[in-house]
């Protein structure tokens, strides 16, 4: 079993800060555009933190606002307020 997990959101302006955050503080992701779409794929987990994303975008963001841009999403999902983590729990 593959214990790959991944991400993929909304290919817009508001999603490419959190790419760039989540390259940032993951720098194993595997980023892949695709039409309309930009999937992360990252073995073991995943984090998108706050600090980084507020810090790309220059103003103030909430984790709950990453759901307004998600496509699809693969592994356990721990979210708190100050990041989002993806792990297949073993």
């Amino acid at each position: 079993m593959s214990s790959k997990v991944y991400l993929a959101l909304q290919d817009n302006d508001t999603s490419r800060y959190i790419v760039e955050a989540i390259e940032q503080d993951n720098p194993e992701v595997v980023v892949i555009h695709q039409p309309a779409m930009i999937r992360m794929e990252c073995e073991g987990q995943l984090v998108v933190k706050k600090a980084t994303v507020e810090e790309k975008m220059g103003q103030s963001w909430d984790v709950q606002e990453l759901h307004l841009n998600l496509v699809t999403i693969g592994g356990n999902v721990d979210e708190d307020d100050e990041q989002l983590t993806l792990s297949w729990n073993r």
